[in-house]
């Protein structure tokens, strides 16, 4: 196997696994919450839970469902920040594990021309490479977002790594 192949495979598995962990710490924190703190928003300048899942979605698809898996991009990012109280915690969920899914599927099935292949995506130039980075990268960042209101709002660890040693120091 060459050095190419091993490269491409070895940047899917680690997008698909953090993209799997970011899917499990959302779910987590919304294990969490109560239905009405899915929309609560922490102050006017702050998003909801259940806007940034919108949001997740939006930008997952537009980068790699669209962009990456070439087909035509219908976002309107507007709407998922103006939604609110449309949908349960378990049907928010179902969304982003659907659109998670979908884009794992997409990366999963991206060939070397299209990982670098230069696209335009929300008016940035960017490979499928970088396409991907951004997507797996964003979608961590409001994880940890949502992470932290849930935790603000319960007052408790969410232990998203109950039960690993996180002291072990490099070999």
């Amino acid at each position: 196997m060459n050095n190419e192949k091993l490269l491409v495979e070895e940047l899917v598995k680690n997008a698909l696994y953090r993209m799997d962990e970011s899917t499990r710490m959302i779910q987590k924190s919304l294990n969490e919450i109560e239905e009405d703190e899915l929309w609560l928003k922490p102050n006017e300048s702050l998003n909801s839970i259940g806007n940034l899942i919108l949001h997740l979605c939006g930008n997952i698809r537009q980068y790699i469902i669209s962009s990456l898996g070439e087909t035509k991009d219908v976002r309107d990012r507007d709407a998922e920040f103006a939604i609110h109280n449309q949908a349960t915690k378990s049907e928010m969920f179902a969304m982003l594990e659907e659109t998670v899914d979908t884009a794992k599927r997409v990366i999963f099935d991206s060939s070397s021309t299209q990982l670098l292949q230069v696209r335009s995506v929300q008016g940035f130039s960017f490979s499928g490479v970088g396409v991907i980075i951004h997507a797996v990268e964003h979608y961590s960042y409001h994880t940890g977002q949502i992470a932290f209101w849930v935790k603000q709002l319960k007052n408790k660890d969410l232990g998203f790594y109950k039960g690993i040693d996180l002291k072990i120091r490099n070999k």
